[in-house]
């Protein structure tokens, strides 16, 4: 299998930062790399106040709890962090798990019982998948961001049956936006619950970060919303926030909850010191736009076929698998870092080059990214001469270049 993989600069799949320098930089193979595919968007993972929160709870707390939150991993700063999630998505509830997937995996597991139906979108990440095996409900799938299809599906439920509608503001891989408020729309109209997970669009959209729920005025709608802190919050755990007056039940039988040891008090320090930071910065999210949009126009300038409209995520397809492989590696050792993404994460026959921007990029890291995505498509034959010359144009002049072909090998 190994003679096969044409990775001439390292394999993604074991590839190890020797050294990371700040938000947007590591070493990688001895060399000095641009990190364009960390989903760190807000780049909170070296703010000062994160880090002095993370090491005043090291120092207060210790390195970890030993414990789950039933038994004795309820520190103060595990409610604090709860209290701080209400309050940021103006609910009453919130409860804090040791990971986003298990944020996933427990909510969709234990809301559904056996009389009950989920439906999710064809395109749902593998944590929502799993949450589904994990319970016992039956599972119907819609086709993906379709309302229509949903609304089909919905209308041979029996109607007095319990039904969740479970969806995500911002899918991971392509980097497109559900349409959330028309989804919702459908549900409702058939009485079922909405679950929205947020873990790509919390701190990117809404007005004060809280998501594509926020953007669309459709809060008071969706009964719960799912996040992680591995995204924009720069950390790790994950979180559902709910208005339903009998969510606290779900301390008490939500296994994923129940039997995982809680986050460690730094980890839950630093979460919430960048929580704060979100709902109180805009700038921040305004600087990652500009940079979201940026690049994504470069990459169009240049050719490049696209997931999706802008968005922080700029997903760069390419329709061969091998051709993928070569394309990453040698990014790779231009020295830029991408995520490269195949089947089941990605749609069958569709093969990524995934750029995650954030908002510690500067606007020159971009354009080395530009030029590198250019010369290694001009050499492996994926762009033009044309292209190469849109490239040049896009250096001497700060304009983007005039490309036309795809990035199709």
């Amino acid at each position: 299998m190994k003679a096969r993989l044409p990775f001439e600069d390292g394999n993604p799949f074991t590839l190890c930062m020797d050294e990371v320098i700040s938000q947007t930089e590591a070493i990688i193979n001895g060399r000095r790399t641009i990190l364009a595919g960390t989903n760190n968007y807000l780049g909170l993972t070296f703010h000062p106040d994160c880090i002095a929160a993370a090491k005043a709870a090291l120092d207060s707390d210790g390195t970890g709890t030993t414990g789950s939150r039933v038994l004795n991993g309820t520190y103060s700063g595990h409610r604090t962090l709860e209290k701080t999630l209400a309050e940021f998505y103006g609910t009453e509830h919130a409860m804090v798990f040791s990971t986003g997937y298990q944020a996933n995996l427990g909510m969709i597991s234990t809301l559904c019982g056996s009389d009950d139906f989920i439906l999710i979108d064809a395109d749902s990440h593998a944590s929502i998948y799993d949450g589904c095996k994990m319970g016992n409900a039956t599972v119907i799938r819609f086709k993906h961001n379709d309302a229509a299809d949903l609304d089909k599906r919905l209308k041979r439920i029996d109607p007095k049956a319990g039904r969740l509608v479970v969806i995500e503001g911002l899918y991971s891989m392509l980097g497109d936006k559900a349409p959330v408020k028309e989804l919702v729309a459908v549900a409702k109209a058939h009485g079922a619950a909405v679950l929205v997970d947020e873990a790509h669009s919390m701190g990117v959209f809404g007005a004060t970060g809280r998501g594509v729920v926020q953007e669309e005025g459709i809060e008071d709608q969706v009964d719960f919303i799912v996040g992680t802190f591995s995204k924009s919050v720069g950390t790790i755990g994950g979180f559902c926030v709910s208005n339903h007056p009998k969510f606290e039940v779900l301390r008490y039988v939500c296994r994923p909850y129940l039997f995982t040891a809680s986050l460690p008090p730094s980890v839950v320090a630093s979460a919430t010191a960048a929580i704060r930071i979100m709902g109180s910065s805009a700038d921040i999210k305004d600087k990652l736009w500009d940079n979201a949009r940026q690049l994504h126009q470069g990459l169009s300038d240049l050719g490049f076929e696209l997931g999706a409209p802008v968005s922080p995520i700029s997903a760069v397809i390419v329709r061969d698998q091998a051709g993928a492989m070569h394309f990453w590696s040698q990014l790779l050792k231009a020295g830029v870092y991408v995520n490269l993404a195949f089947p089941p994460a990605t749609p069958a026959g569709v093969y990524l080059l995934r750029c995650s921007l954030s908002a510690a990029h500067t606007a020159e890291q971009i354009e080395i990214m530009l030029e590198k995505f250019a010369e290694v498509g001009a050499a492996l034959g994926i762009l033009s001469e044309t292209h190469l010359s849109g490239a040049d144009a896009r250096t001497s002049s700060g304009q983007p270049g005039q490309g036309v072909a795809a990035a199709t090998a």
